[in-house]
């Protein structure tokens, strides 16, 4: 499995396994208890470097004092063998959850002290809350011991850019914060607005040898996380990057410390402080020397996602050196607190990032304070106005604001990035354009319409730095214009054709040939055909193949790099060149979007990359490689007791699809099976028809279901064996009496009976014939037998002959499929080296430059399906409306006129026609 197969696995089983318990408290067990089996293999790791033998190994204690220190001073911690998660999964029955709960109590015991902010107590949150997996020590042992067996499958080597535990741990945590609702917030910011603001600040760093990074409301450590691995693509060598964080709930704390500590930032790196960020500011100093040692934490870029509008206490804060410079802000909303406090901690030229609720942007008091001094003092580089509903928790709209201390230009880019999003389960999500054009809007500045606009110091001064976003940039889609004349008269203005100038553009020509005047500044179509006509009009069949030729040698550039240099491939320079190829080529296009074509790159990028990562990691020769492909089962003995197994089911490719493979070499097997299931969808519609032609008395029998939309096969058997019953014919009559012979008379019966055809019957070895061959063409000869046209009878036997062929063509697609999965895993497995890459570039580059390809075709059916609603705009005038209603009228009033009635019922009638207008008798 790649690392997205095996995260979802893992995730799929965990929370079919925590049962009734939160999401929120159950990620502190199986999170923390990754993280012991990471620390754990590590100190393994240690010992089979020191060459250590397995008896030794299993030695290894804490009375062995000199080595235990070792241990101890070479990785922080130290953990006895018997306490070793490795330990606990070789116990196998003998395990305890009381070996869980000594081994933890005996990590605190046993961290080295320069370790101990980042190893002391991290284990707090797991150890106090064991007792939650159950009521009864064996139901606990019972819990932790399926824990164990599932976190056993994550491998911890993390080998180059193949980081499966950093990616298989933010996956968990990500899923975990789906699922805990408002708690989400607390401990965990979506990866796609975490890679936003990690490529912001990673531009802002790219030409420094060593930074510092913090992050003052750490959560899991997540966000801290992508600014770190965002930054060191453009920074070489290891330990050149500082983190570090605060984090004010304990449990929250720890699984900062553990996700910091699992992606393989040494200790020594790492500074962590459990401490309320607002009361508890962040200088350096040694416990008995506070005021000799005190030392301010200046970073090169500060990230945070704080609370929104918490309460906090402001009380003599306006003495605090983080906001007397700028002001307090209110007791009721920290909002601009947690900004100041990042804001204090930047380093000259360092950059932060924040997100943050709307209404710091107009909110007045003392928050319009802060804005007025962040504005004079050139603070605001930025900000980003988010989709609502993209943080867990939360349904409302956010920022992202970015701050400098030492900025060129006083300008505030804003943009408004709210309408760029995806729909995902309940959550809003940025998908990998949208990400891309906010950070390129950033990087270059760019103002876009409708999108982006740099506002000046002095306009946001006429504004009373009220920095809303709406003031500034109009996001808002163009009212639809009705022109009065044409809604009457009918015809379109020539202003809505002309409104569309940038299509005449891109095809010449193409509006003279939809459209002709008909009066002064009115126009008409002059086809009803708009969408054959744009289709096969010269200048857009030239679009298209100007489109084409953009992207010459495209697929050849990529196959070069990907496919013949597959092992040599860096993954995150190579999607920058391709990202900027791309570009390149579609910027050269009229009407083409280089973020709709980045957004089809980013799709099959994800499925590429992962492949290469595995290629590069695990060895070439997996390319050929088979896996089973597992399945969750959840067997429901009790309502408490639900075990969660996985079963294999079938077989899969480790990187060639078995579907693919199929296509490209085993055409003839897919094709077989394509047309029986055809067959099988036509004979679904046949039976419709049969059920339709039914008559309402003959739909009463049990051979239809309670919907009456469904044969019932069973029941539809023995209506038709009713309905057989009585048939005869000379051939039936004959072999029934045959059955009834004496057999000394058979085989005399069979050379003078003529009107049997005794060749198509089995014999025995004596010449006479098979009983179930004789029962089986009785029946054949009784389901020939033509009954009238239309007739009930032949209806239900129409449809008996369907299940018939049904039941045969459903074991034949079964047999064929699983005979072709068979074979098609031989295949792989048998693939040279050049076979194997061919399928590759299949699955890599032809989908791909298709998509890409594909997008001309999806411009010009947006421009034929905005004709089309043009053409049909005014179509229809008031004046069609008011004759239609005028006919209506006349028509119903001579239709009264033919009643006849009597006294007030005449009278009624003729108030009726005086109303439409009509004649009054």
């Amino acid at each position: 499995m790649n690392k997205h197969q095996l995260a979802s696995t893992i995730w799929e089983s965990a929370n079919q396994m925590r049962s009734k318990i939160e999401a929120n408290e159950y990620k502190d067990f199986i999170l923390g208890f990754i993280f012991y089996k990471y620390l754990s293999e590590r100190e393994l790791d240690l010992f089979h470097k020191e060459k250590l033998s397995e008896d030794e190994i299993k030695k290894v204690a804490e009375k062995d004092v000199k080595y235990a220190k070792h241990v101890r001073e070479t990785l922080g911690y130290f953990i006895a063998y018997d306490n070793l998660f490795s330990t606990w999964l070789a116990k196998g029955n003998d395990f305890d959850v009381k070996d869980v709960r000594d081994a933890l109590s005996d990590f605190d015991q046993n961290i080295d002290e320069v370790y101990k902010k980042v190893f002391e107590k991290i284990f707090n949150t797991l150890q106090t809350g064991l007792s939650k997996l159950g009521e009864t020590s064996g139901s606990q042992t019972k819990a932790v011991k399926k824990l164990l067996k599932l976190i056993k499958k994550i491998p911890m080597d993390g080998k180059q850019d193949y980081d499966v535990l950093g990616f298989i741990y933010e996956y968990l945590i990500s899923n975990f914060a789906a699922n805990a609702g408002k708690k989400a917030g607390e401990f965990y910011t979506p990866h796609e607005v975490s890679v936003l603001m990690s490529e912001i600040v990673a531009e802002h760093l790219k030409d420094r040898k060593q930074i510092k990074i913090y992050d003052p409301t750490s959560g899991s450590g997540s966000l801290l996380i992508n600014i770190g691995r965002s930054a060191a693509k453009y920074i070489s060598g290891d330990g050149k990057i500082d983190y570090y964080a605060q984090e004010l709930k304990e449990n929250t704390f720890n699984l900062t410390r553990m996700n910091l500590v699992m992606r393989g930032i040494k200790p020594a790196n790492i500074n962590v402080r459990n401490g309320d960020t607002l009361e508890d500011d962040w200088p350096f100093f040694e416990e008995n020397k506070k005021e000799t040692t005190y030392k301010l934490v200046r970073v090169d870029a500060v990230v945070s996602n704080p609370p929104y509008s918490q309460k906090w206490d402001p009380k003599d804060k306006e003495f605090d050196p983080r906001y007397k410079d700028f002001g307090v802000a209110p007791k009721a909303k920290a909002d601009f607190a947690f900004l100041l406090h990042d804001l204090y901690h930047l380093e000259d030229d360092g950059i932060m990032t924040i997100v943050l609720p709307h209404g710091v942007l107009f909110r007045g008091g003392e928050e319009a304070k802060i804005r007025e001094n962040l504005i004079e003092k050139n603070r605001i580089d930025a900000i980003i106005g988010l989709p609502e509903n993209i943080f867990f928790g939360t349904n409302i709209a956010t920022i992202i604001m970015v701050l400098k201390k030492n900025r060129p230009s006083s300008d505030v880019l804003i943009i408004d990035a709210s309408k760029g999003f995806e729909k995902s389960g309940k959550n809003n999500k940025l998908r990998a354009s949208d990400i891309k054009k906010i950070v390129d809007t950033v990087k270059y500045r760019t103002e876009i319409d409708k999108y982006s606009v740099l506002v000046s110091k002095e306009t946001v001064k006429e504004n009373e730095y009220n920095l809303n976003i709406t003031r500034y940039v109009d996001s808002t889609d163009d009212p639809e214009k009705w022109d009065i004349r044409a809604t009457m008269f009918g015809g379109i203005p020539v202003s809505e054709v002309d409104a569309f100038e940038k299509y005449w553009e891109a095809f010449p020509g193409l509006r003279d040939a939809l459209f002709k005047e008909v009066s002064a500044g009115y126009l008409q179509p002059r086809t009803k055909d708009i969408k054959g006509t744009i289709d096969s009009f010269e200048s857009v069949e030239a679009y298209r193949v100007t489109f084409t030729k953009a992207f010459a040698g495209f697929y050849e550039t990529l196959k070069d790099d990907l496919i013949d240099g597959i092992l040599d491939v860096s993954v995150e320079q190579e999607k920058e060149k391709i990202t900027e190829d791309i570009f390149g080529r579609i910027d050269r296009v009229k009407l083409a979007d280089r973020y709709v074509a980045y957004q089809v790159f980013a799709k099959y990028w994800d499925i590429i990359s992962a492949d290469i990562e595995m290629l590069q990691t695990e060895g070439f020769q997996v390319i050929t490689q088979v896996d089973p492909n597992m399945v969750i089962k959840k067997n429901n003995k009790n309502d408490d007791d639900d075990e969660v197994t996985e079963v294999q089911d079938g077989w899969k490719g480790h990187i060639l699809p078995f579907e693919l493979v199929q296509e490209m070499l085993m055409p003839n097997e897919v094709e077989e099976i394509r047309v029986l299931e055809e067959r099988l969808s036509e004979i679904a519609g046949e039976y419709t028809e049969i059920i339709d032609s039914l008559d309402e008395d003959e739909k009463q029998g049990s051979f239809l279901n309670d919907s009456n939309d469904a044969f019932v096969s069973k029941e539809l058997k023995a209506a038709c064996d009713e309905i057989l019953q009585d048939v005869e014919s000379a051939e039936i009559n004959d072999l029934n009496k045959y059955m009834t012979m004496p057999k000394k008379e058979q085989l005399a019966f069979i050379k003078t009976c003529t009107d049997v055809d005794w060749d198509v019957i089995d014999k025995n070895k004596d010449g006479s014939c098979k009983k179930p061959s004789l029962t089986s063409r009785i029946q054949q000869l009784k389901m020939e037998y033509e009954f009238p046209e239309d007739s009930y009878e032949r209806k239900l036997l129409s449809a008996l002959r369907l299940s018939d062929e049904e039941s045969t063509a459903r074991r034949s697609v079964k047999q064929k499929k699983e005979a072709l999965h068979i074979k098609t895993k031989k295949v792989i497995e048998d693939l040279s080296e050049d076979e194997a890459l061919q399928i590759v570039e299949q699955k890599w580059i032809a989908p791909f430059v298709s998509a890409l390809d594909n997008i001309s075709s999806a411009i010009i059916t947006d421009v034929i399906n905005k004709m089309d609603y043009l053409a049909l705009k005014y179509s229809t005038t008031m004046h069609d409306i008011q004759s239609e209603k005028t006919d209506v009228k006349s028509s119903l009033s001579e239709m009264i006129g033919m009643l006849s009635a009597d006294g007030s019922d005449s009278e009624g009638l003729m108030e009726f026609q005086k109303i439409l207008g009509g004649y009054v008798r």
